[in-house]
C-alpha cells in the first residue's frame, strides 16, 4: 500500500496549479496577452492588426468573450505566433495561472453566495495578496465540500476499501515489512508485546509518553509533531493491552508517514493502516504464522487461543487472523463487529459470504440477520466459553465462532467465520448450533411478522438511537437505523390488554 505524499491545501513555491485539460476564454485570454506585451505591442496595436477596437482586445485578453477561430487565427498572426501557442491550456506563468483561478473561483456559484464584492485581478494586485487569496479561496473550496460530504460518499468509500481489502486478502505486505522493522530495531524477538518494549518504540522514534487527564473528548491520543510527544489518556484505558495498543495506534501515523486527510475516503484508508500497522506489532507475522501453522496441523485454530499467545484482546486477534489466515494457511474468512441492535460496524470477507449490502455496497450500518451467529451469541447467558454455530445461507453454509464484548456504545458481538469445507481445521466443529438463513429474502427476518405488522403498522412512531458508527452509512427504511420487529415487539409485549390475542415471535425472528 503505497504512503500518501500528498500536502495540505495552500500554496508554496512548487505549488501544483490545477489545469484544464482544453483550454478556456481565461486561459486563452491571458496566453494572448502574454504573447502581446512579450513583444512590446499595445491594445492599439494590436486590435488595428487584427481589424479590432481595443476595448474588444480586453474583453478577450480578460476572458470576458469566447474568441472566434478566424478571430483567434488573425491574432496568432498579428503576434507571429501558432494557434497551438494560443491554445494551450497551460498558463503562461504562475501568476496568470493564480489569476485564472482566482477570475474562475468569483465567477462561480459558491462566491455568489457569500455576497461578497470581485477583487479586481489586475498588475496592481501584488503576487503576495493574490497568493493569499486563492489559498483561502482553496480552503473554503476544501471546507464546503467537506461540509456537503454525503453519506452515500461515505458509503462508497466504505465499499471501495473493502474491496481492495478482498483483493489483497486483507494482508498488506508493506505494513507486515515495517512491524518488522521497528520490531527488529528494539530487540523484540517473540511472543507478547510487553509495554516497556511498546514505550522503547516509542522512544525509537523519538517521542516521550505522557499520561494526561485532560485528554480532548474526541481523541483517544494526540501526537505532538512539533515537541515529539505523544499523549494517551491517565485513565479509561483499562488492560495494559489497551493501553500497549493505543500506544502503537497514536504512533503508527507518524511510522507510515500520513499526512492530513484531504477526505473521508483517505481517513478512512489511514485508519485501516494505523490499525493493520499496530496489530502487526502486537501480532508479528513471523510468529503468528508459526503459531496459526502448527494450531491447523492439529486442527485445532482458535482466536481465543491466538488472542492468550499474545496477550491481546479478542477483537485485535480475530482481525489479525483474517490478515494472515487466507495468505499463510489457504483459509478464506469472514470478520464481523456487529453491535447489540444488530447493526453492522465493522466487516470483511473473502470467503463468498453475503453481508447485507445498501445499493452502494456498504455494509456498514445494514442490519445482519437474526439467524446469523453474530446476533444469536447474544442470547448466549454463557459468556465465558467460544460460542460457535453452523449457519445455512443461500451463499452455502459458513461455520462462525463469536464473542460479546461490552464497550462505552453497549454490546458488540466479534465474530470470525469460514465456509462449511474449511471448518474442519477449527476448534467449535462439533457444535450442534444450526440455524437457517434466507436474507437478503425480507421474509427472513427483516420484515415484521404479518400479526405483529397487522396490529402495528401505522401505529409506531420511535425515536432512533444510532450507533455512531451509522452517521456515515444509514440503513434505508421509513425510520433508519430503527429495527421494526424490535420495536414492534416491544409493543406487543407491553401494551394492556384488549382482548385480542397477543402475537407470539418465535426465536429467530
Amino acid at each position: 500500500m503505497a504512503i500518501p505524499t500528498t500536502r495540505p491545501a495552500g500554496i508554496t513555491e512548487h505549488a501544483q496549479i490545477p489545469l484544464e485539460s482544453e483550454p478556456d476564454a481565461l486561459t486563452i485570454g491571458r496566453r494572448i496577452r502574454h504573447l502581446r506585451t512579450a513583444r512590446g505591442m499595445t491594445l492599439d496595436e494590436l486590435g488595428a492588426a487584427i481589424g479590432r477596437a481595443p476595448s474588444q482586445v480586453s474583453l478577450l485578453e480578460n476572458g470576458k468573450r469566447e474568441p472566434k477561430f478566424a478571430q483567434l487565427q488573425a491574432v496568432a498572426r498579428a503576434l507571429g505566433a501558432s494557434l497551438d501557442d494560443l491554445l494551450s491550456p497551460e498558463p503562461p506563468s504562475r501568476r496568470d495561472a493564480l489569476e485564472i483561478e482566482l477570475e474562475r473561483v468569483q465567477r462561480g456559484p459558491l462566491f455568489d453566495a457569500l455576497g461578497l464584492r470581485p477583487v479586481r485581478v489586475g498588475k496592481s494586485l501584488p503576487t503576495d495578496a493574490l497568493e493569499t487569496i486563492v489559498a483561502l479561496e482553496r480552503e473554503l473550496q476544501r471546507l464546503h465540500a467537506e461540509r456537503a460530504a454525503t453519506p452515500e460518499e461515505a458509503r462508497r468509500a466504505n465499499a471501495e476499501l473493502r474491496a481492495t481489502m478482498r483483493a489483497q486478502d486483507n494482508y498488506f505486505p508493506e505494513l507486515e515489512d515495517a512491524a518488522a522493522e521497528l520490531l527488529e530495531s528494539v530487540g523484540h524477538e517473540g511472543g507478547p508485546l510487553p509495554q516497556r518494549v511498546a514505550a522503547d518504540i516509542a522512544t525509537h522514534l523519538g517521542f516521550t509518553i505522557h499520561y494526561v487527564g485532560d485528554l480532548p473528548h474526541s481523541t483517544r491520543s494526540v501526537l505532538d509533531l512539533r515537541h515529539h510527544r505523544v499523549y494517551l489518556p491517565s485513565d479509561g484505558l483499562r488492560g495494559r493491552s489497551n493501553a500497549t495498543s493505543a500506544l502503537l495506534q497514536a504512533l503508527a501515523p507518524h511510522v507510515l508517514g500520513h499526512a492530513e486527510p484531504s477526505d473521508y475516503r483517505e481517513f478512512l484508508r489511514q485508519r485501516v493502516e494505523a490499525n493493520y500497522l499496530a496489530a502487526a506489532l502486537l501480532l508479528p507475522e513471523r510468529h503468528a504464522v508459526r503459531t496459526l501453522r502448527a494450531a491447523k496441523d492439529a486442527r485445532e485454530i482458535s482466536v481465543e487461543d491466538l488472542r492468550d499467545a499474545f496477550a491481546v484482546s479478542y477483537e485485535t486477534a480475530a482481525h489479525r487472523f483474517t490478515n494472515l489466515a487466507t495468505r499463510h494457511l489457504g483459509i478464506p474468512v469472514h470478520f464481523m463487529k456487529v453491535h447489540e441492535s444488530g447493526v453492522i460496524h465493522k466487516a470483511y470477507e473473502n470467503d463468498g459470504v453475503r453481508f447485507p449490502a445498501d445499493p452502494l455496497g456498504a455494509v456498514e450500518g445494514q442490519y445482519v440477520c437474526r439467524s446469523w451467529t453474530a446476533r444469536t451469541v447474544f442470547a448466549v447467558e454463557d459468556r465465558l466459553s467460544p460460542f460457535s454455530q453452523y449457519t445455512d445461507t443461500p451463499s452455502g453454509t459458513y461455520w462462525c465462532t463469536s464473542r460479546v464484548q461490552r464497550a462505552a456504545e453497549g454490546e458488540f458481538s466479534v465474530s470470525v467465520g469460514v465456509p462449511f469445507a474449511h471448518v474442519k481445521w477449527f476448534l467449535g466443529r462439533d457444535t450442534t448450533e444450526r440455524l437457517v438463513s434466507r436474507c437478503p429474502d425480507d421474509a427472513c427476518c427483516r420484515r415484521p411478522p404479518d400479526a405483529l405488522a397487522d396490529r402495528w403498522a401505522g401505529q409506531a412512531w420511535p425515536s432512533a438511537r444510532p450507533h455512531a458508527s451509522m452517521l456515515a452509512a444509514m440503513p434505508t427504511g421509513a425510520f433508519p437505523g430503527v429495527d421494526q420487529t424490535e420495536v414492534f415487539s416491544f409493543l406487543e409485549a407491553h401494551a394492556p390488554s384488549d382482548g385480542a390475542s397477543p402475537v407470539r415471535v418465535r426465536p429467530g425472528r
